[in-house]
C-alpha cells in the first residue's frame, strides 16, 4: 500500500539576512519610532517563544483539528498587562486556525469545547522585547562588530537614533 504525504500549499521560504535586516529596518523606521515616541518609552520590536511552547501550542491545535496559525498584533493594557512594565507596548498572540484548502484564504478561528461553552484556540506565551529581552538596542561583540539589525532612526524633531 502507498502512502501519500499530504503537503501544505503554503511553503515556507528561506530568507537571506539582507532582507530580513531590510524588513527590521523598514518596522523600526516606519512604525517602531512613532510608536515608541506615542507610548513614551521604547516598543517592542519582537516577541520570543520558546520551542517547547510553539511545539506544545502546535499539538494542542492538531489535537483540536486545526492546520494552521495566525499571528495577531495586540497590545497590552493596564488591565492585562502581566507586568507593568508591559503596559502599552505591542505583542503577538497565536490563534489556531482551520482551512479547508491548507491555504490563508480559508482560515477560520478555532475552536474547542470546555463543559459546553467555546472556547478559542489561542495563547500568548511570548515574551516582548523590550522589556524582557534587553533593551532593544543592538548589541556590539568582542570585536565591536554589530549583533542584531541595527538601524538609524530618523525621529523627525526628536532627532536620531541607533537601534
Amino acid at each position: 500500500m502507498n502512502t501519500i504525504e499530504k503537503k501544505s500549499v503554503n511553503v515556507a521560504q528561506s530568507v537571506g539576512k539582507q532582507e530580513i535586516d531590510s524588513l527590521i529596518r523598514a518596522y523600526k523606521q516606519e512604525r517602531w519610532a512613532a510608536n515608541s515616541d506615542r507610548i513614551g518609552k521604547a516598543d517592542s520590536l519582537s516577541v520570543w517563544f520558546s520551542v517547547e511552547d510553539l511545539e506544545s501550542f502546535i499539538d494542542t491545535v492538531k489535537a483540536n483539528g486545526g492546520n494552521g496559525v495566525r499571528f495577531h498584533y495586540g497590545v497590552y493594557s493596564a488591565e492585562n498587562a502581566p507586568i507593568p512594565e508591559l503596559e502599552d507596548r505591542q505583542t503577538l498572540v497565536m490563534i489556531g486556525n482551520r482551512s479547508s484548502d491548507g491555504t490563508a484564504n480559508t482560515s477560520k478561528q478555532l475552536f474547542s469545547h470546555n463543559d459546553g461553552e467555546p472556547a478559542v484556540i489561542a495563547s500568548l506565551v511570548g515574551f516582548p522585547c523590550p522589556p524582557v529581552c534587553g533593551s532593544g538596542v543592538s548589541k556590539a561583540d568582542e570585536r565591536g562588530r554589530i549583533l542584531g539589525s541595527a538601524a538609524l532612526i530618523d525621529r523627525g524633531e526628536n532627532g536620531m537614533s541607533v537601534i
